[in-house]
Parts: C-alpha cells; sequence; structure tokens
C-alpha cells in the first residue's frame, strides 16, 4: 500500500491516481492526457497491473507486490524537443533506476539493456515504456519487480526475470521505494534538460551490453554487430563488417 500523501509532500508531482488493480497504468495516463485539464506531472500507480504493455506487442507481468506506474509530463519537462525524444527520455528514467535499486542490492550489479530494460545478469527485474502524445505530451511507464516473488510468475517468465524480494530476501517499503525512485527521475529530468549528452555517458557507463554479439531490425532489415556502447545521443552502437552503425530505435535480440 502506496503513502499517497507523503508521495505528494515529498516529490515533485502534482497528483496521484492509486488504484489497487488497473489493466494499464499507461493507458490510464493517457485517457487522462486527452480529459480535461489539471496539474501535470499526474502519477498513476497500481497494486496490480492485468494488462501490462511493453515494446511493441509485448505484455509485462505485474505480480501482486510489484510496482506498476506511469507519469504523465509536459514535454517540457524534458528540455528541448530533441532531448524528450526516445530513447533518451527512456534512457534518463533507466539511469533513475539504476541509482535507485544499487544502494538496495548491494550483492549485484543492476544495469541497463538499451533501449528499456533494467537488468541484474540476465535476469529482467525492471522495464520502461515511454509514450509520445499527439498533444506532445509524454506517458513515463515503469514496471519494476519489487515485493512480487517468481514462485508467483508465470512458467514462461521463471528462468528471465528477477524481482527485488527474491534478491534480497526481504520486502522493501513501497511508498520509500516510491519516493526514492521519483527524486532520481526529477533529478535526470533537470540533467536531460541541461545537458543529454550526460546523460547519454551515464547510460553507457550503466550498460551491461558491451561486448556482446546483438542484432537490430528495423523493419524487412536486420544488422548483427558487437555492441560498442550507448552513444551520447542516446543511440545503440554496433561494430559491423560495414563499420559502426547507430540505431536510435529498432527491435533488439541477442
Amino acid at each position: 500500500m502506496f503513502d499517497v500523501d507523503r508521495v505528494l509532500q515529498q516529490t515533485f508531482v502534482a497528483r496521484v491516481e492509486h488504484y489497487p488493480s488497473i489493466g494499464s497504468t499507461n493507458d490510464r495516463a493517457i485517457q487522462c492526457a486527452d480529459g480535461p485539464g489539471g496539474q501535470l506531472p499526474l502519477l498513476i500507480v497500481a497494486d496490480c497491473q492485468t494488462a501490462g504493455r511493453g515494446r511493441g506487442s509485448h505484455r509485462w507481468w505485474t505480480g501482486r507486490g510489484s510496482l506498476a506506474m506511469s507519469l504523465l509530463l509536459e514535454a517540457e519537462a524534458f528540455g528541448p524537443t530533441r532531448s524528450s525524444a526516445p530513447p533518451m527520455a527512456a534512457l534518463a528514467v533507466a539511469v533513475a533506476l539504476v541509482d535507485t535499486l544499487t544502494p538496495r542490492l548491494p550483492s549485484h550489479r543492476p544495469g541497463i539493456h538499451w533501449p528499456n530494460d533494467i537488468m541484474v545478469g540476465e535476469r529482467k527485474l525492471a522495464g520502461i515504456l515511454v509514450e509520445v502524445l499527439p498533444n506532445r505530451r509524454h506517458v513515463v511507464g515503469i514496471g519494476l519487480n519489487t515485493n512480487n516473488s517468481l514462485a508467483d510468475a508465470p512458467a514462461e517468465l521463471k528462468q528471465t526475470v528477477a524481482t527485488l524480494k527474491d534478491l534480497t530476501g526481504k520486502e522493501c517499503n513501497p511508498t520509500e521505494l516510491l519516493v526514492e525512485l521519483l527524486e532520481h527521475i526529477e533529478r535526470v529530468f533537470s540533467q536531460l534538460a541541461a545537458d543529454p549528452r550526460q546523460i547519454g555517458a551515464r547510460a553507457d557507463a550503466l550498460c551491461l551490453q558491451h561486448g556482446q554479439t546483438l542484432t537490430v531490425t528495423l523493419g524487412s532489415r536486420s544488422t548483427q554487430g558487437r555492441c560498442a556502447g550507448i552513444a551520447p545521443d542516446g543511440a545503440l552502437m554496433l561494430e559491423t563488417p560495414d563499420g559502426r552503425q547507430s540505431f536510435c530505435t529498432g527491435v533488439l535480440r541477442p
């Protein structure tokens, strides 16, 4: 259970909607973006999400006890328009997630898989979905496996996901975690507005894919190469037989 009053008092969000259960926090944020005016940022947070979304057609498992949240923000929250476009917004949130999680995981090394996953080893701990709406407002969705457990995960996910509870052997205070995460998000948004390249450099330092052979698919074209990290503008860099290539979007697989 979240302490909504504490979140409002201690973070940069202006409004909070808290649901015991919801289909998708991103879908609710999109509904709010098209509705009557209200002060932003708006935080949508849920104890349970029944239709969580990832990139493309991917679905996000939200076990009871996990953190499912979306922020609805004006584009100005990110500074210049060029800085707000994915993948930079997603990478900024990824940096905030790693900075939140690292002190809680002293025996592990959480890091970033471009463009929007937080990993511990080969297991996914969190995912990010940024959606830019026609009115230029942004929805930043975050799914973080916190107090849920792999024991409750679908069979097909048990070997590929991680939870804070399973990694640490204890439950965390959900409000404290949320407040800390929002504080880090506010900080990285300020950095993104002032100096986007700083976010790109942090994301590159936290990227766990350096040296791995990756394949990026754009439409009908697939490009394979060795990961050379994340560029200052947030693009994924691959060393290929045709030289270094950069990708700002695409479907990624090992």
